[in-house]
């Protein structure tokens, strides 16, 4: 038996408190990637592994030692990891001559791998190596992707969803203008996927709205993609799967139109309309036929002549 897998049960309050922030909740907290060196790591992974772990922080693991495995071949490794640290996202770095400069990315599902996929670095230019300022530790990035290949190709459309889940950071309630600090960048074309971080620049622009400016901060690297390992459809769905707490009430007689137009039905009981009071005009008037009816037949009375 797994002794991750055993029952533990606390004996003070503060392994108490550990458990229930392992235990499963409605909203999840932010996930945590544990980043590993290969037993063959050259120091451009490593230097990649350290820029990428910079740029997570807080919310990354980094093990400084070398470990020996292959993911594509054995996950039982990656997997007691993942329980281990309690992260459910990983960034696996090696190097030989067969497969230069490795990359592999992936998530995890019920400490299980869910998706993996391998990038080679084929060019790298490290946060030391550009000389300009840096954002500050835990700031939340701007995610951009351009090319088509992310929404035509689904290896590609896998490794946008594995890329956001990897750099996404905590949700936020709301957003300031002065937050917005640090953009990254991915771009897919001719086979290759290239990523880029820029600092944001706020600078006057004589008017409520200032003027944008991107200044590279690094890390960049110029990536190529190898091997897959994707999940199933059937596994997938279910990883995306809601509690049903999570789920939105469906609220009877309401109905919205594609601009986002909210309609409601309203149901009444039923009215006398011959009681309602219309507006008092000459065309409106009842004649005297019409009033004698009403009377009940009596005659009206005579005017006087003049």
């Amino acid at each position: 038996m797994d002794p991750l897998d055993r029952v533990v049960k606390p004996k003070t309050k503060r392994a108490k408190r550990f458990l229930e922030k392992r235990e499963p909740k409605l909203t999840e907290n932010t996930k945590n990637a544990i980043l590993i060196r290969g037993g063959n790591a050259n120091l451009t992974v490593t230097q990649v592994l350290k820029d990428i772990y910079a740029v997570k922080k807080p919310f990354a693991v980094l093990y400084k030692k070398k470990n020996i495995t292959r993911p594509f071949e054995d996950q039982t490794s990656l997997e007691f990891f993942s329980k281990k640290s309690d992260c459910s996202l990983f960034l696996f770095g090696s190097h030989n001559k067969k497969r230069p400069n490795n990359l592999i990315l992936g998530r995890m599902f019920d400490y299980h791998v869910l998706d993996m996929i391998e990038l080679g670095v084929e060019k790298f230019v490290s946060l030391k190596d550009v000389k300009n300022s840096k954002c500050p530790e835990g700031t939340k990035p701007m995610l951009i992707f351009a090319g088509d290949m992310f929404d035509v190709n689904e290896e590609y459309r896998r490794l946008k969803s594995l890329l956001i889940d990897f750099f996404r950071g905590p949700t936020v309630p709301s957003i300031r203008l002065a937050g917005l600090e640090y953009v990254l960048h991915f771009t897919a074309v001719d086979d290759k996927i290239y990523m880029r971080s820029y600092k944001v620049l706020l600078k006057k622009s004589g008017c409520k709205i200032p003027r944008i400016e991107l200044e590279e901060m690094g890390p960049s690297l110029d990536l190529v993609m190898r091997r897959t390992h994707l999940a199933s459809d059937d596994l997938y769905k279910l990883s995306l799967k809601q509690p049903k707490a999570l789920k939105p009430k469906k609220k009877k007689n309401i109905s919205h139109d594609v601009f986002g137009t909210t309609y409601g039905q309203i149901h009444m009981q039923k009215q006398d309309l011959s009681k309602l009071q219309t507006r008092k005009m000459k065309g409106l008037k009842k004649r005297p036929a019409e009033k004698l009816a009403e009377d009940g037949g009596a005659t009206p009375k005579k005017s006087k002549s003049a």
